[in-house]
Parts: structure tokens; sequence; C-alpha cells
């Protein structure tokens, strides 16, 4: 290995010791109460040695964001794309959408962070480096409308105000697990399953809805990260 690739190597180390302390301290004590200072003390380094990877706490927030929306998509999973392929319209909005849930239990620290504390940074602050989160979102609002389409759901549904009803579903039992309040005997994974299940059925039968349309441009304001695009 040349100096210059271990240059780069042990660079990316640090960084992502930063990342990794500001998570934790972001999601244990809250964004707003934890510093650069407390930060570089976490992982003995100097505040001016933070700034040199980010340059402010915000830039950390967002980089940390970010990871988090790649691991909330997945990627190019093919087999999980194969195994959508296989599916009918429902149970294809079923599978994606219970990736939210499921991400709650594989990445908490950043569904904490993305989802529930209210005081990080406005992700519209930095539009265009999460335009990837916003294509996911288009996609799978694109689910829903297709079955609107094809009759599986009534014609009067705005795709996107449904995707709201569903996601907000996913996220309280995500958070009711997260905050341990769920009561004796019950199951998260269960009520993740039914809230989706029944908000469907509702759809299904519902005439209008009072809920007014949401840009598919923004980032779902449901999220304390990411809203507030709009």
């Amino acid at each position: 290995m040349g100096i210059k690739e271990r240059q780069e190597r042990d660079r990316e180390a640090v960084r992502r010791s930063i990342l990794d302390a500001a998570r934790e301290l972001f999601v244990t004590e809250g964004y707003r109460n934890v510093s650069i200072r407390k930060i570089a003390e976490k992982i003995e380094y100097s505040p001016a040695a933070i700034y040199g990877y980010f340059p402010s706490k915000d830039d950390i927030f967002y980089a940390l964001a970010e990871e988090g929306f790649r691991l909330l998509h997945g990627g190019n999973d093919l087999g999980f794309n194969e195994q959508l392929a296989s599916l009918g319209p429902l149970e294809r909005i079923k599978t994606v959408l219970l990736r939210l849930y499921e991400f709650s239990r594989q990445q908490p620290q950043y569904f904490e962070l993305m989802f529930v504390d209210r005081s990080v940074p406005r992700i519209s602050q930095a539009y265009e480096r999460f335009a990837f989160a916003r294509e996911i979102k288009s996609q799978l609002i694109g689910e829903i409308q297709a079955c609107i389409d094809a009759g599986v759901l009534p014609s009067h549904l705005n795709a996107t105000v449904a995707f709201r009803l569903l996601t907000m579903g996913l996220l309280g039992a995500a958070m009711m697990r997260l905050s341990d309040r769920l009561g004796r005997g019950e199951n998260a994974d269960s009520l993740a399953r039914d809230v989706l299940s029944v908000t469907l059925l509702g759809l299904q039968s519902s005439g209008p809805l009072e809920s007014t349309f949401v840009d598919v441009d923004c980032l779902p304001d449901d999220m304390p990260a990411a809203e507030r695009a709009s």
C-alpha cells in the first residue's frame, strides 16, 4: 500500500469514528445538546481536527442522514427486486413499506436521529445532496398510484396522501417499540403488519379523504429530519 492510499485509509477511519461518535451522542443526548467539542472529546481529538473533516455540526448530521437513507433504501438489492416482481400490487406496497419498520429494528440509532429528534436541521438546506431520497419516495408513491390506476385502490385517492397515511402508522409502531411503551403481550412486529393491512383495507373502502396533497418533490415531513423539506 502506497503512502497516498494509507493516508486516504487513515482519513476515512477518522471520518468514520467522528460519524459513529456523533450518531451515538445525538441519539443519547439529543442533537441540540451535542457540540463539536463534545464529539471531539469522545474520540479524543481536538475540535479543530473535527472541523478538518466537517465544516459544522449540521454537516455531520447531513452525512449521517445520507447514510441512513441509503441503508433504508437497501441499495440495488436484486433478490428484493425479484421478490417484488412476483407479488400482486397491494403485496408490493406492503413489502416495500415494511422496510421502514424493519429499518427501525435494524438501525435504531439512525431511525431515532432521522425520524424522532425534532431539533435536527432541515434536509431542505442540503437539497441536492438528498435528491436520491426524494426519488425513493417518488418510486413508493408510484407503486401506490399503480394500484389506483389498476383499480385495486379507489380512483379518488391521492397517492401521496395514501403514502402519508401508511407511513404514519408504521412510524407509530416503530416509535412505540423503541420507546418501550407497548403493553404486556403486545408485539410491535405484529402491530406494524396489522396497521399496514388495516390501513390498506380502509383505503380500499374509503370515501374522499380530508387530507390534502403533499408535493412529491418533498421528503415526508413526518420525519423531523425530512419535513420540513417543503
